[in-house]
């Protein structure tokens, strides 16, 4: 007779950072990033409920109440979307900086949701687990924007509607350097910096360069990249917010960048480019621009098609 599956009780996972927006596809394009990233470790309780028993890492000083962290409130929509009798500890090792643009918050409520979903008895797919996600990103930000965590879950480029995830070809030559200022800047600042009136001509050509972009992406061609990555709508308002950003920026086209802007809502700066020599080249550089504006900074290379959150380890019942 065949012995029934043990029964896992608990679960750790971890999930990338990521480049949100890719300069031109504010809140529906981003991709992942090796070499970074939040673990998660969830134990299955009896009590219906989730609690987080601690918060260790980079970031220590976040909220234990579940419903005001991304990571409890993820798993609290996961529990109400399936009804489930049992509930969840979680315990969170952050090792991505919050404000940093490199989806800190998206990193750990997908990493948790990851780790908990093993602990089903019947997982879900890594895109069905995209709701819930959306759930906790928007305690951090405040709205259902799954640029983050979308290539979070199914890893590279991808690009997230409101209900779908796409994943987008790139080549695997292509490599994205990303450099971390040593400031914090707050998301929901970030975004305050965009209000008021935009041209309809702005949109006609953020449209049309997110288009190419996305077009030189499927084909393999870096020279339709080179033409349409290029954020005529955001970064012009956000670029204030960051010290050194135009020089920053420079080096990295001066380092025959396809493209660089800020990641996510910063104040990381992120470049494309077709060879991972040119990138580490370019990374180096631009940690300099910043170091010239009076910000140490950490840097980042990575190949855009980046990986997706994954189980670390499972313990099953003896």
């Amino acid at each position: 007779m065949a012995r029934s599956p043990q029964r896992a009780l608990s679960a750790q996972a971890l999930a990338p950072a990521s480049v949100g927006n890719v300069g031109v596809g504010f809140d529906v394009l981003g991709h992942s990033l090796a070499g970074a990233g939040d673990r998660a470790t969830v134990r299955r309780i009896e009590e219906p409920v989730v609690r987080i028993a601690a918060i260790e890492g980079v970031v220590v000083d976040l909220p234990l109440d579940a419903a005001q962290n991304t990571a409890g409130m993820a798993l609290m929509a996961l529990r109400k979307a399936l009804g489930l009798r049992h509930g969840f500890e979680l315990v969170l090792h952050k090792g991505i900086a919050l404000g940093s643009g490199m989806g800190g918050s998206a990193s750990s409520c997908v990493a948790a949701l990851v780790a908990a979903n093993a602990l089903l008895e019947r997982p879900l797919p890594m895109e069905a687990l995209y709701g819930f996600a959306l759930e906790g990103e928007a305690v951090a930000s405040g709205g259902r924007h799954g640029d983050n965590v979308g290539p979070m879950l199914l890893g590279g480029l991808v690009l997230a509607t409101r209900d779908r995830l796409v994943r987008v070809p790139v080549p695997e030559a292509w490599h994205c350097a990303l450099v971390h200022p040593h400031m914090v800047l707050e998301t929901r600042k970030a975004r305050a910096a965009l209000a008021g009136a935009y041209q309809l001509g702005e949109f006609v050509a953020q449209s049309a360069n997110l288009s190419l972009t996305l077009a030189g992406c499927w084909q393999g061609d870096a020279a339709l990249v080179r033409e349409g990555l290029n954020d005529v709508l955001v970064e012009p308002r956000r670029a204030p917010l960051i010290p050194g950003f135009a020089r920053v920026k420079q080096a990295a086209m001066d380092h025959r960048a396809m493209g660089a802007s800020i990641s996510g809502a910063g104040p990381s700066v992120f470049g494309w480019f077709e060879r991972r020599e040119e990138a580490q080249a370019a990374a180096a550089a631009m940690a300099a621009a910043f170091a010239e504006a009076g910000l140490d900074s950490d840097t980042l290379v990575s190949p855009v098609a980046g990986p997706a959150a994954a189980l670390i380890d499972v313990e099953r019942k003896a």
